[in-house]
């Protein structure tokens, strides 16, 4: 994306747009992935995937563009970890939608949409976990925590996190990724007439969200980045 990302950014950096502006509109295209999801069929699970690739784009174009004006805040910072809370969690709401059938001519079955909000709430809880270390040392009055605070002391669960960090399953529950996810599942149900694999793909990464927030949770205990 960055390729792409570089091209657009001759048009901005002579222009009025500012970072924080570009920022907003990175977060409303990451949102604007949940009603897409909702369309139903491959058509749905495409402008699912467009929504979270024009979000990707801004993602990049919106830094780029701080650098080259020189026009950094804290309040960017912010809003950008906005966005990426927002967007991860609008692709699994809407996959659980999705997968709910709420536009079938059926009964909905909103179990499949509480599935796909509980992914949308790990993911989430996620990202705070990783993002509340650096304020609990803010708060005790300690430095920044380093890279090499993240390593877990004990063998065991260092082999364990080595593990699952090659394996790459906790990326599913990303929106990103998950976007691409869901197209697959659209394109492999479209072949069969139902929503089997768009429902199987929906719990299974509920369940991932769940082991994922356990497993990260311990993780930053176990480390030294909270001492």
């Amino acid at each position: 994306m960055r390729e792409v990302s570089l091209r657009i950014d001759r048009y901005l950096v002579n222009t009025r747009i500012t970072p924080n502006q570009l920022t907003y509109l990175m977060t409303v295209c990451g949102v604007l992935a949940a009603p897409a999801l909702l369309v139903p069929g491959i058509t749905g699970a495409v402008l699912g995937v467009v929504a979270v690739q024009l979000y990707l784009l801004l993602d990049c174009v919106d830094g780029e563009v701080a650098r080259w004006k020189k026009q950094y805040s804290l309040g960017g910072v912010y809003l950008d970890r906005v966005g990426a809370y927002l967007t991860d969690a609008a692709v699994l709401v809407g996959l659980g939608l999705r997968a709910a059938d709420i536009w079938g001519t059926g009964r909905i079955d909103w179990l499949w949409a509480f599935l796909g909000t509980l992914a949308a709430l790990g993911a989430i809880l996620i990202k705070a976990e990783t993002d509340l270390v650096g304020v609990a040392r803010h708060q005790a009055g300690m430095a920044p925590v380093k890279e090499s605070a993240s390593e877990i002391r004990a063998s065991g669960m260092a082999l364990a996190r080595r593990a699952a960090g090659a394996l790459r399953f906790h990326r599913l529950i990303l929106g990103i990724e998950a976007s691409l996810l869901i197209l697959v599942l659209a394109i492999v149900d479209a072949s069969r007439g139902d929503l089997f694999f768009t429902r199987l793909g929906t719990a299974v990464l509920a369940g991932i969200a769940l082991l994922q927030t356990l497993l990260h949770l311990v993780s930053v205990l176990a480390s030294s980045r909270l001492k």
